[in-house]
């Protein structure tokens, strides 16, 4: 299995690119959103992974980040989601977006992804969202594809190491609020939701202004 490959970026295609590791070119394909992020053709690179394998087929998908490529794999075992609509989902709403939209119950927002109805929108949310929380978490604690962390690392030619890919400004603090809020007793579900909320009012907010904010959330209403 790849798991992560780092080398020279050779081209870009509509949907994928191709990454050069020591002469051995791999075709990738991306989402619009992480195809906007990549650097030009020469530079260095570095994605997550996932390979598809098919009777007739082998392809490779590439992430950003962890959070991400695990976002792909729980998407790709909802009924209904194949490759192309995982793309389109994250490529439209971004990791933190699903983590959100799902979190919150929002199939509007998983509708909005081309190719995606409403009836395959609200069973990717009735389906994932007990385990939002648990990828919401994993948000402050991985490093981003262009990091400096190993993993199932195809090492490539390129002179000068990738810059690490900023991180979504308030991964780490929905993690840490997300965490705070479970260590008051209030349940995953509940606590991620009311995360995710506040992290949509204020993306910048830090820990305690997440935590503050999520509690305001989850008050009794009376």
């Amino acid at each position: 299995m790849i798991g992560k490959i780092s080398g020279r970026l050779d081209y870009r295609g509509a949907d994928h690119v191709l990454i050069d590791v020591r002469g051995v070119g791999y075709m990738v394909y991306v989402s619009d959103r992480t195809m906007a992020a990549l650097p030009g053709p020469g530079e260095a690179v570095s994605l997550y992974t996932d390979l598809l394998v098919r009777e007739d087929l082998l392809q490779l998908f590439g992430f950003p980040s962890l959070v991400e490529k695990e976002w792909h794999r729980l998407l790709m075992s909802v009924q209904g989601i194949g490759a192309k609509a995982s793309m389109s989902i994250l490529g439209t709403l971004g990791a933190d977006g699903v983590s959100r939209a799902i979190a919150l119950g929002d199939w509007n927002a998983v509708k909005a992804a081309p190719g995606v109805g409403p009836k395959t929108g609200q069973r990717v949310v009735l389906e994932l969202k007990d385990k939002a929380p648990s990828v919401m978490a994993m948000g402050g604690t991985l490093p981003a594809a262009m990091g400096d962390e190993p993993a199932e690392v195809i090492e490539g030619e390129a002179k000068a190491p990738p810059k690490p890919a900023a991180p979504a400004p308030s991964a780490s603090a929905q993690a840490e609020a997300l965490s705070a809020l479970g260590n008051l007793g209030y349940a995953p579900g509940e606590a991620a939701g009311a995360v995710a909320e506040a992290a949509g009012n204020d993306p910048s907010a830090d820990t305690s202004a997440l935590i503050r904010a999520a509690l305001k959330l989850l008050a009794p209403k009376g």
